[in-house]
């Protein structure tokens, strides 16, 4: 099977969602923790009907988990930056991400298209802690030069998909 796009690793031909499987997953994000029974009574599905939705989409991949949000501020880690690394060469992104999941303060870390290679979601828990985390990073031998932007505040958080097709 092809691949949907360069972007993604789905083939081409996966079934899309339907609605009721769409409204499941916005139940799902609003609250995992949520029995099917109660999700059920907002999609307008009898409980066994939404397990067996539930355990398809797991199946397809489409629900690769559950997890807790949790409030960085509330654990310590009241600054956030988005540090861009700039590379040297052409450094792989098997290097890239070896390095930088050997810290714990990055949450997310992304190759981009333009000038900058990775950008890098950091929490730390002050701005001194922030400034000893950039150095560091800007200490791997791959990276020639760093640019960070700090959080002022976060005006928007949703998350990592949104909750309906693609239109």
């Amino acid at each position: 099977m092809p691949p949907a796009s360069p972007f993604s690793d789905r083939p081409a031909d996966v079934a899309p969602l339907d609605s009721l499987d769409t409204a499941i997953l916005r139940e799902l994000a609003v609250d995992a923790r949520a029995s099917y029974a109660e999700i059920g009574a907002a999609v307008s599905l009898s409980a066994p009907a939404v397990k067996r939705r539930v355990d398809r989409l797991r199946a397809r991949g489409v629900v690769r988990g559950y997890t807790v949000l949790l409030d960085p501020a509330a654990l310590g880690w009241a600054t956030e930056a988005f540090v861009e690394l700039y590379c040297h060469g052409s450094t792989s992104p098997a290097t890239m991400r070896a390095a930088v999941e050997n810290y714990p303060e990055v949450v997310s870390a992304s190759t981009v298209t333009g000038d900058v290679d990775v950008v890098l979601q950091v929490r730390a828990h002050d701005m001194r802690h922030l400034e000893q985390v950039v150095e560091r990073l800007a200490a791997e031998p791959f990276v020639a030069r760093t640019r960070s932007t700090i959080v002022l505040s976060a005006l928007l958080r949703r998350p990592d998909v949104p909750a309906g097709p693609p239109a």
